[in-house]
């Protein structure tokens, strides 16, 4: 059953979490980072950050209900969005760095389903009455993951002297930002909110086929220098999944 609520949410993604640091899976740190997002978000409604609350909540609940469907049809040999199915494939290859696991599940999280999640949340209405409140949850996600990223210091001690820490005007490995995708998920949000039936359908289909594109650059750059920094990262990162899960969730 989906969540109908933001304690919903929390519960699961903390049940995630557990089951991820119980059996060393790396699948485990995006839900640790969604997980301290859910929680600041949940405090923003408490004290009435949001121009509406009470649709901010319905927007988060939607919102990560995407993620949570899309983790279980994997986990149940289930076919998730194909954009979901290369972040959670890469945690199967050793090779992949935390950033990249982070990266790969905003990628799926913020480009796709954030989208989706607005035009449903709106539920026929008028899609710009909710942009506000849009933007306020992209200011949520990005202050969040700047934070924990920046934690990433002590699991990847390299990746600071690489350049490839979280800065504001830093753009985080293989030219994705979290301005850029809050844009092109508005952007996207706009045109989905316009189509119905098949229609609407198709939409969302070529657009996960598009950010599966940029999925695969950011578990498998083609950049060749760049897959040489991100192996050398690799070598002197940590290798114990429970242990940076435990980072990662403190970091809240």
């Amino acid at each position: 059953m989906p969540a109908n609520t933001i304690d919903e949410v929390i519960a699961e993604l903390e049940a995630i979490i557990a089951d991820c640091g119980e059996k060393k899976s790396t699948a485990g740190y995006f839900a640790a980072l969604y997980h301290s997002v859910t929680v600041r978000v949940k405090k923003g409604i408490i004290n009435n950050e949001f121009e509406d609350n009470a649709r901010m909540e319905r927007l988060d609940v939607i919102f990560a209900n995407r993620y949570l469907t899309a983790y279980k049809q994997w986990k149940s040999g289930q076919a998730p969005s194909i954009s979901w199915a290369t972040a959670f494939t890469a945690t199967h290859k050793r090779s992949t760095i935390v950033l990249m696991h982070l990266l790969a599940g905003m990628n799926a999280h913020i480009n796709l389903d954030l989208g989706i999640a607005a035009v449903e949340t709106t539920a026929g209405g008028d899609i710009h009455s909710i942009q506000k409140d849009f933007n306020a949850i992209n200011t949520v996600l990005a202050a969040m993951v700047y934070e924990v990223i920046r934690s990433l210091n002590r699991v990847s001690p390299v990746l600071s002297l690489l350049g490839l820490h979280a800065t504001d005007n830093n753009e985080m490995l293989i030219g994705f930002t979290i301005d850029n995708a809050r844009d092109g998920a508005w952007c996207f949000a706009e045109d989905l909110a316009k189509k119905t039936g098949t229609d609407y359908a198709a939409c969302i289909a070529t657009r996960d086929t598009v950010i599966n594109g940029l999925a695969k650059n950011i578990v498998h750059p083609s950049n060749r220098m760049m897959r040489i920094t991100l192996w050398f990262v690799h070598l002197v990162e940590w290798r114990n999944a429970r242990k940076i899960i435990t980072v990662l969730h403190k970091k809240q």
